[in-house]
């Protein structure tokens, strides 16, 4: 869909990003993950041509018309840009008109996002009287007006219940399943880990390290296994890897868990009600982001 060559951004002495190289493919949901002051927000204002003073080259598919770039890209901005005295039916209208949409084309498009975002029986009612979560889905309603095929959203959970995050990511997993490409940036891990093909890691201003989601999982996390025991933990349990507090037990970082924990029920076998979990935990991105910059995700 599009392809970022050393593209670099400073704002006076500062430099928010550095020779900044990637591609991204058609189809995908492609994950940018840092901590807040990252450089992500400036790097997705540039795709979507609202920063265009820069430097470095970016190049879009034939897909995306490079003269009318802006009606074509659907962006999420990290602030809500609704006008709050509107409806929702308003907001979705006056931002169709903006992309273009006219009569009844735009009327019918509008009912349709209402639908899709679940506000449709909120349709007359004012913005300043919703939820941050309606308020969000709104906000992605918006950008979805004109039917883009390529979506940029950055940071399109914040400060929302559970129950509006995961209608937005069926949403996004929808907008997959119709071909979309979705640039999708964000500092909560677990959801870049749960919707996003690729990923980027990207920490002051520079690439950390890109690949498929799977593949860096590969590459970096070391596997862990939680025990919690209502007497002391066995001493044979240090051979095995590096032993931490975590969550009222232990955490064991080893590169053999299924050995550590054969060795933890051999020592339990005549004492099971001593031993209160022991459990297989997966290897998470925020592990592997931890490995390669040794600072975890900052809010």
């Amino acid at each position: 869909m599009l392809t970022i060559q050393n593209v670099t951004k400073n704002y006076g002495k500062r430099t928010a990003l550095k020779q900044v190289s990637f591609t991204i493919p058609k189809g995908s949901c492609y994950g940018f993950v840092g901590p807040n002051g990252a450089g992500k927000s400036t790097l997705l204002k540039i795709l979507a041509s609202i920063i265009q003073d820069y430097k470095g080259e970016i190049t879009f598919s034939k897909q995306i018309n490079n003269s009318n770039r802006k009606k074509q890209i659907g962006y999420v901005p990290q602030e809500i840009c609704l006008e709050q005295t509107l409806s929702a039916y308003s907001n979705l209208y006056f931002f169709g008109k903006l992309y273009g949409l006219k009569g009844k084309a735009l009327q019918l498009r509008a009912s349709e996002v209402l639908q899709d975002i679940g506000l449709t029986e909120r349709a007359k009612d004012k913005v300043i009287h919703f939820s941050g979560g309606m308020k969000r889905r709104l906000n992605i309603g918006c950008a979805l007006m004109h039917q883009p095929k390529l979506i940029i959203m950055d940071e399109p959970t914040v400060g929302i219940d559970p129950q509006s995050r995961a209608f937005i990511f069926e949403m996004i997993k929808q907008l997959k399943q119709d071909n979309c490409t979705i640039i999708y940036a964000s500092h909560y891990m677990e959801e870049v880990e749960q919707l996003c093909d690729e990923v980027t890691f990207i920490d002051q201003g520079e690439i950390v390290e890109k690949g498929m989601v799977d593949d860096l999982l590969q590459k970096y996390a070391v596997p862990s296994i939680f025990i919690k025991v209502s007497d002391t933990l066995p001493n044979n349990l240090k051979q095995f890897g590096t032993l931490s507090k975590s969550k009222g037990g232990y955490l064991l970082t080893t590169e053999t868990p299924l050995r550590a924990m054969e060795a933890a029920l051999h020592v339990y076998q005549d004492d099971a009600d001593k031993l209160e979990r022991l459990e297989l935990v997966q290897p998470s991105l925020e592990e592997v982001f931890f490995s390669l910059t040794g600072s975890q995700l900052r809010d």
